[in-house]
């Protein structure tokens, strides 16, 4: 087994062990407070007739507060959602300006390349019929 393949396991692992951890006494918790909330409970919606509702539910304590809690973390992650539309706005337009940046760089390179005289390529090979390079220092 590779060191990459073994540190994958451990993570992995890692993050089941941290997840049964967890889950397992909030499941337990949950159950718990569910037993002990099973009593019926009437929810009325209307506000000006109390004995006799328009509208009136009648569920048992822990689903009530169940759903009031999703609710809870929904309305909360939408208001989240809303005030980070600034930031994820002022992200779209820096994606965006960098993105044009890029193509003006890569159309600057472009041209640049293009004008740039061509070098020979150098030689690699050696021939001695050949007159040398450098002059030879007179003495």
């Amino acid at each position: 087994m590779t060191a990459v393949v073994l540190a994958r396991y451990k993570v992995i692992m890692f993050r089941k062990i941290v997840t049964l951890v967890i889950v397992l006494p909030l499941a337990a918790v949950i159950v718990a407070f569910a037993v002990a909330n099973r009593e019926l409970v009437t929810v009325s919606f209307d506000p000006f007739s109390s004995t006799n509702p328009a509208y009136a539910a009648t569920l048992p304590l822990f689903i009530l507060i169940f759903v009031l809690v999703i609710l809870g973390v929904i309305v909360g992650g939408a208001a989240a959602w809303l005030r980070q539309a600034h930031w994820r706005s002022a992200a779209r337009q820096l994606d965006a300006e960098a993105r044009l940046l890029r193509q003006e760089l890569s159309a600057l390179r472009n041209r640049f390349a293009a004008d740039a005289p061509l070098v020979p390529p150098a030689t690699t090979y050696f021939d001695p019929a050949s007159p040398p390079a450098i002059a030879p220092p007179r003495s």
